[in-house]
């Protein structure tokens, strides 16, 4: 059979896709630290903690390691690690005295820190002060905690064989062959990992393929293949081999290419040093109500924070982690502003437009809450402009053509949109750009029509018929979580993030700005085909 027979196996992933809940691990190191101990230095240990309904409770602990002060921990924490969830952690370090339990003396524990799973994996490494009771430094102590996430082979290969002068098996027709590939597991074992749809079997309708031949090949040797070089195996026969005295082969397969692709995850962006920017846009329309009125949706209550400042805090306390310098654009919309009072549909609510921007999330509730007395609740709902700024922000970004910084935009609104088919418009040209948009709906409005905007329903159209490029919108009624925490609106609303994040630069075949260094641990370690009894 002198033909050459080429197959390329399709994309055949060797893993899942990407996921938004991820594993990451943790390891912990320590500095300076006080020394508890008489005669020697102290037996540091360090307990993590977590915090679940408000309870600190342990998770695990380190080793203890003897006479250390500067202590490099064996120990790894693994944990889950959700995108959409506040996880509080808790660092406590003891010197550990014999068989005493930790914390019976107050000369054991030689200082703590707190923080979230999501400081820790935004920094990729941090390291803080340790702190003694009452907030008091405990000297020169740190603690570093250095994150890692957990994945397996988060990629795939494409290899693309052809074959020569393979045995003929058929009597009035040439073979019909076929590949299938197998990985060598640890225990020797053999486990098929793809089927071409014809190359190395003779292939029988019937089921009754004939064994043509079979070669064994690293991932290795795969990667030798270069530019106008290709890698070849004698596809061998063992019965032939045995009986034929002068058998050379049953043809060649030859690999002709070789392409890897990595997966990255969400976690890959963010350790590699992605920013997540986060805008507050918040609706100033007149049907919130006269916020000196307590029936306002905009009433500011000493006792209790209203419905736009409950959503805007649970969402930034989720976002502030991810942004290293703390400043927040916040932004307004629908009404009356200084110093002509000419209706506005995007205004910084701190009235500087050279810069928009807030220190952490309490400097913009204290925006919100100064700059009420100050406007004019008016009208209409036009959030367009809004999405346009930010698109147009974001899009300078996006030429940067790295994965330096992703944009949130957080819209709280008291009713329908009043530009809907603007708005539409905005939000295809926005699904090109590294922005999500999420949307709550403050009050008893009917917003049924705002769930046009989010496309879990079908694939959201601007008003010509264009499509977005990716689902971009989550849309909630913030009623629907009147009875819940704030971490469950967190939750609801910030769950699709990780994926839209991986999905925009994957898109555009950007990879993390430091990307998680690949294993050298072969993706196919071994292939080999067997014949069928």
């Amino acid at each position: 059979m002198n033909d050459v027979q080429e197959a390329t196996s399709p994309a055949t992933s060797l893993s899942g896709p990407a996921t938004c809940v991820s594993k990451v691990e943790l390891r912990v190191s320590c500095k300076a630290l006080l020394d508890r101990d008489t005669l020697n230095k102290s037996d540091p240990c360090v307990i993590v903690m977590v915090q679940t309904n408000g309870q600190w409770t342990e998770l695990d602990r380190t080793e203890v390691i003897k006479s250390n002060l500067h202590p490099v921990f064996a120990k790894v924490f693994s944990l889950d690690y959700y995108f959409e969830e506040v996880q509080k952690l808790r660092f406590e370090v003891y010197d550990i005295h014999g068989t005493h339990s930790i914390g019976t003396r107050d000369d054991d524990f030689l200082g703590g820190v707190e923080c979230t799973l999501g400081q820790i994996v935004a920094q990729k490494k941090m390291m803080k002060p340790l702190l003694l009771k009452y907030g008091k430094y405990a000297g020169k102590s740190t603690i570093t905690v250095h994150a890692e996430e957990i994945s397996g082979n988060n990629g795939y290969v494409e290899l693309s064989f052809c074959a020569k002068k393979l045995d003929d098996k058929d009597l009035f027709s040439k073979s019909d062959p076929f590949l299938e590939i197998y990985r060598i597991n640890d225990d020797a074992t053999e486990q098929l990992v793809h089927r071409t749809e014809c190359l190395v079997w003779d292939y029988d309708s019937r089921g009754k393929h004939d064994f043509i031949g079979e070669f064994y090949a690293t991932f290795r040797e795969m990667q030798k293949i270069s530019s106008g070089n290709k890698v070849t195996w004698d596809c061998m026969n063992p019965k032939y081999k045995q009986k034929k005295r002068n058998y050379k082969n049953s043809g060649v397969v030859i690999l002709s290419d070789v392409k890897l692709h990595r997966v990255y995850s969400f976690l890959d962006y963010i350790m590699g040093g992605c920013q997540i920017h986060f805008t507050v846009a918040i609706d100033f329309t007149a049907s919130n109500g006269d916020p000196r009125n307590s029936c306002s949706l905009h009433y500011i209550n000493p006792y209790q924070p209203n419905e736009y400042l409950k959503a805007l805090i649970a969402v930034g306390e989720i976002c502030q982690d991810y942004d290293s310098d703390k400043r927040f654009s916040a932004l307004g919309f629908g009404a009356r502003i200084p110093p002509n009072y000419e209706v506005s549909h995007d205004f910084a609510i701190n009235f500087n437009p050279e810069d928009d921007e807030c220190e952490e999330i309490q400097g913009v509730v204290e925006a919100y809450q100064n700059c009420l007395p100050k406007i004019q609740l008016y009208g209409p709902t036009n959030v367009s402009p809004i999405i346009n700024r930010i698109a147009k922000l974001a899009a300078g970004d996006g030429n940067i053509k790295d994965a330096s910084r992703y944009h949130i935009l957080l819209i709280l609104t008291d009713g329908v949109v009043t530009d809907m088919a603007d708005t539409r418009e905005a939000i295809v040209r926005a699904s090109y750009q590294p922005l999500s948009i999420i949307i709550v709906g403050v009050g008893n409005a009917d917003f049924t029509d705002m769930q046009i905007l989010d496309g879990d329903d079908g694939v959201l159209r601007s008003p010509k018929g264009e499509p977005v490029l990716r689902d971009i919108v989550q849309f909630v009624p913030f009623r629907d979580f009147k009875t819940a925490s704030p971490a469950a609106l967190a939750k609801c609303v910030l769950a699709e993030v990780p994926k839209q994040v991986v999905e925009y630069y994957s898109h555009k075949a950007i990879s993390p700005m430091c990307p998680i260094r690949d294993t050298p641990t072969p993706i196919l370690s071994s292939v080999a085909t067997t014949p069928t009894e």
